[in-house]
């Protein structure tokens, strides 16, 4: 049976490193409930921030209070990941459509007319569908080494992934997390909360093709791309190139000695007032 009062002990732990005025809310949408991360002044501009497959929103804590100076921070729990959210039973999510449809929901439970967006691999992807398909939600967009948006896995990801999908543990987990980061210190408390989200009763993921060009070249708002340099995903060089390519109004940003699962807890000193300095319009170096 599965830990979860373990898991919930892990979640809290890394919670904990959030501001101290951080408040939780409960947003009914018609695809279940999402559980929310809150803090920043009240009457800020909002951000909406998602965190990669298989994280949660704790993941975040790095730049929340960065990033809580200047908004209303709200960190999302994807509904079917790991985390505190919960899927309706009568209606899971099956397309991106469907993605997009929740994100405005709960927007709109939020009381969010339009928000400036963030996310991190696989919620950096679904941050970039929901500002192509829904464009009047999202004022600013950052994305955070995003998966499957400019550039295909490479297959030894894949193959190092596979033991951790088939057969989660804590064991699969750390092995993984200590290949793809190079060894790299990790937080142990982050750490200890991934190894506890192994057998997490999540559903199925939604997946689909990479955005086409047509659609990229048409996103007309402003883009923070950050590509992790020693990432192991796919290829960064790819990633930036393609990006600056198709994206009108895109800025890139390669962080140097980073990879892709140590984003965004570990990033680099200061990617938190950047991120704050692209948001507000202005240089975020």
């Amino acid at each position: 049976m599965y830990d979860t009062d373990g898991f919930r002990a892990a979640y809290d732990k890394v919670m904990a490193k959030w501001p101290a005025e951080r408040e939780a809310r409960e947003v009914p949408t018609p695809y279940g409930s999402t559980y929310v991360n809150v803090c920043g002044p009240r009457d800020a501009p909002p951000l909406l921030l998602l965190p990669g497959g298989g994280a949660t929103s704790a993941s975040w804590y790095a730049q929340a209070a960065d990033l809580a100076r200047e908004h209303r921070v709200h960190a999302v729990d994807l509904i079917g990941d790991p985390g505190r959210s919960v899927p309706a039973g009568d209606r899971p999510l099956r397309t991106v459509a469907d993605l997009t449809a929740w994100l405005d929901a709960l927007l709109d439970g939020l009381g969010i007319g339009a928000a400036d967006v963030g996310g991190h691999s696989y919620g950096a992807w679904i941050a970039l569908h929901h500002a192509l398909r829904s464009p009047r939600r999202v004022r600013r967009l950052f994305l955070l080494d995003p998966t499957q948006c400019f550039a295909g896995y490479k297959t030894a990801y894949l193959l190092h992934a596979l033991p951790m999908l088939l057969r989660p543990s804590a064991r699969s987990v750390r092995a993984f997390l200590e290949w793809e980061t190079g060894g790299a210190p990790l937080d142990p408390d982050w750490l200890r909360l991934q190894e506890a989200a192994a057998g997490f009763p999540s559903v199925k993921p939604v997946t689909g093709p990479r955005p086409t060009p047509r659609a990229l070249r048409g996103l007309d708002l402003p883009v923070l791309l950050l590509v992790a340099a020693s990432g192991r995903t796919h290829d960064p060089r790819k990633v930036a190139a393609r990006a600056e390519e198709l994206l009108p109004h895109v800025e890139t940003v390669v962080l140097p000695d980073v990879s892709h699962h140590a984003l965004p807890h570990s990033a680099p000193p200061g990617t938190g007032r950047r991120l704050s300095g692209f948001l507000r319009g202005s240089s975020g170096s």
